[in-house]
């Protein structure tokens, strides 16, 4: 995960400063040194700090990075998160950069965190989906543990998931499962496999068929969601999906699912409100 953050640091960094900060090199002295402070204009999670402290570092290591607040954090307009001490070029190289990642990745964290403020006192978790910015998957997904939900799989490669168009292309429920068993086992993989099923007749195939781990119950009425979970009794994870909003998750979530997944925590997102000021 490391490896492949700092490689995305690194492309923002060279995004943004392509062959030089031009302003800042024609009217400010080489040599100019200063201090700024993060500002917190906004009242929710904080999240991206270790992101901000290592994208200083990569643009220069002798800036002094001095932590006030910890991502995870909650925040209100007036806080200061840390400050930055150094070379006044190579600060403002890194404003936006680190604003760009921390206010989005704050946005993340604090949605995340709405929702799982409404069933903290419950059994099941929240997780987030594969509804990301291209290319920031990694971060994204951190915000939302940062802001205290769980990851759903990384991607394609970490997990199996059999959803409607599968069943419908390989030619049944069955089929999809028994095929997806044998290459798994051909394959030698050992990762949980979770199918989706759209109404009460194919999660009578599925318990029927079994070999699996996980069943997403798509888009189902929290009153069929509470069947369901009575039906399947403990004998495999369950997940509620589609359409669960912060009005309903509560509803879904006394169901007594394992998990909730909501896309709209990382695609349905507002950027907390930060700014890098002078001291």
């Amino acid at each position: 995960m490391q490896e492949f953050i700092d490689k995305v640091i690194e492309s923002a960094i060279k995004e943004d400063i392509g062959d030089g900060d031009h302003t800042s090199l024609a009217c400010i002295p080489h040599t100019k040194t200063g201090k700024v402070k993060l500002l917190v204009k906004e009242q929710g999670i904080i999240a991206g700090i270790s992101i901000a402290e290592e994208i200083v570092r990569k643009i220069n290591e002798k800036i002094k990075f001095e932590k006030f607040i910890n991502d995870g954090e909650n925040v209100k307009p007036g806080d200061i998160v840390f400050t930055l001490e150094g070379n006044i070029i190579s600060i403002l190289q890194a404003e936006r950069v680190i604003l760009n990642f921390m206010q989005r990745m704050s946005g993340i964290a604090t949605q995340t965190a709405i929702y799982a403020d409404k069933i903290k006192d419950l059994k099941t978790k929240i997780l987030d989906t594969r509804k990301t910015t291209p290319g920031l998957r990694e971060i994204e997904k951190l915000s939302v543990k940062i802001g205290g939900g769980e990851n759903h799989r990384m991607g394609l490669f970490d997990m199996i998931m059999i959803k409607d168009n599968h069943v419908d292309f390989a030619g049944g429920i069955e089929q999809a499962i028994e095929k997806t068993a044998k290459y798994l086992k051909e394959k030698n993989k050992n990762i949980k496999i979770e199918i989706e099923v759209r109404n009460f007749e194919e999660l009578e195939q599925v318990l029927k068929t079994g070999k699996i781990d996980r069943i997403m119950l798509d888009n189902f009425t929290v009153e069929n969601t509470k069947k369901a979970v009575e039906i399947i009794n403990g004998k495999y994870e369950t997940e509620s999906s589609g359409g669960i909003t912060l009005e309903t998750i509560r509803d879904y979530a006394l169901c007594g699912v394992d998990f909730i997944s909501v896309g709209a925590l990382t695609h349905q997102i507002k950027s907390l409100d930060l700014s890098l000021k002078a001291i």
